[in-house]
């Protein structure tokens, strides 16, 4: 198995914005030495919840200052730009990189971040399926145009071209069934951010699976991505990620504005929408308790050994053969940030590289894991 590190830059009181990304762009540094084997760029702006606003750029910094790390966007929200652009900073970093690269997309789920970028979210769904159909086109065509509904592109050509076929390692994050489905018929690989119960996300990657095969697409392993607090002591390991997985959760909301309900009358939202009840009973200190333990309940938490036995679990269910990881988040100090990713890098990264039992595998039919609090309907995005 694959272990990548993601760099989830949210904004901490007391620091510049300058010494947040200093502190998140030291542990990338550490990725290559520390036996990773991917380092993934996050897309958000505005408010300051992850201060990495162009993925492929932060990416570049990296392919400079590493060797053989691959480069992973989780994710580039493509109805935000102009899929021309997306595709010409997709072949540059292909080249500069020499190929090390993956491609995560997604069409985002914030309305600040929508508003900003003066795109109706109502169209974030079209949009999304245009631009993508557009990027790969580009890819993989010498000259390539387009008539479509939101873009209209006379003939032309990307250059400096591709080296290495980067569209055939393009991925997708969906929360929605319909996003599912439209990311399986593109072709996409699915890039899943761990904020259901696990046997619900086997379900829907099993229906991806499916839809994938359906339309003539071999459906690859999915790609994960979770929060990780290691300690040598479970209660370590718990108490800091109940500590700062629950300020996570807090961020999510001022980020999102999910407990408003705004959502539910956007058009292609519906189902963030279902997530107001859940997410306005935030405020009862009871119930907030409750969706901080599950939300810490189904990432990572615990000994060397028991981050073990939970990803041999993940595996089971999912099949997955990438698992990305975040050991900087909801304002953990630099140094404990470090602590965590160097234990995880020790103890934990050499045996899912090398222990043929976390190798690539269809996944268990019919498997179950309980949880240890129901979730309610929460889940949060990347």
């Amino acid at each position: 198995m694959k272990v990548g590190i993601a760099l989830n830059m949210l904004t901490k009181e007391g620091l510049s914005d300058a010494a947040v990304l200093g502190e998140h762009m030291a542990l990338g540094d550490l990725a290559e030495p520390l036996g990773f084997d991917s380092l993934w760029a996050l897309e958000h702006h505005f408010t300051g919840y992850a201060m990495s606003p162009a993925p492929t750029q932060l990416l570049s910094y990296y392919a400079g200052r590493t060797k053989r790390l691959t480069l992973g966007t989780a994710v580039i929200v493509l109805p935000w730009h102009d899929p021309v652009r997306v595709a010409e900073e997709i072949a540059l970093l292909d080249v500069i990189s020499g190929g090390r690269c993956m491609f995560g997309f997604g069409r985002g789920a914030a309305s600040v971040e929508y508003a900003g970028f003066r795109v109706p979210m109502e169209e974030a769904r079209p949009r999304f399926v245009e631009a993508a159909q557009i990027v790969v086109k580009a890819l993989t065509h010498d000259t390539f145009d387009w008539d479509g509904e939101y873009f209209k592109i006379p003939r032309t050509s990307i250059r400096p071209g591709p080296i290495s076929h980067p569209e055939r390692r393009f991925y997708a994050s969906s929360v929605s069934p319909e996003s599912a489905e439209i990311m399986a018929k593109l072709g996409f690989g699915v890039l899943v951010v761990m904020q259901n119960e696990w046997p619900k996300a086997a379900e829907d990657i099993e229906r991806y699976r499916q839809i994938a095969g359906s339309v003539g697409h071999a459906p690859r392993p999915p790609i994960i991505l979770t929060n990780v607090s290691c300690a040598e002591s479970r209660e370590e390991a718990r108490e800091r990620g109940v500590k700062y997985l629950s300020r996570k959760w807090d961020s999510i909301d001022r980020h999102y504005h999910f407990s408003d309900g705004h959502l539910a009358s956007v058009k292609g939202y519906e189902f963030y929408g279902k997530m107001t009840k859940t997410y306005s009973k935030m405020k009862d200190e009871g119930f907030g308790q409750k969706a901080t333990d599950f939300y810490v309940s189904i990432q990572m938490v615990g000994t060397p050994d028991d981050c073990l036995q939970q990803v041999r679990e993940l595996h089971r269910l999912t099949g997955l053969d990438h698992l990305i990881t975040e050991f900087a988040f909801g304002g953990m100090p630099h140094e404990e940030s470090e602590i965590n990713m160097r234990l995880f890098a020790d103890r934990v990264i050499p045996v899912l590289q090398r222990d043929p039992a976390f190798a690539g595998a269809r996944p268990g039919a019919g498997a179950r894991v309980t949880s240890p609090a129901a979730s309610g309907g929460v889940f949060a995005p990347a």
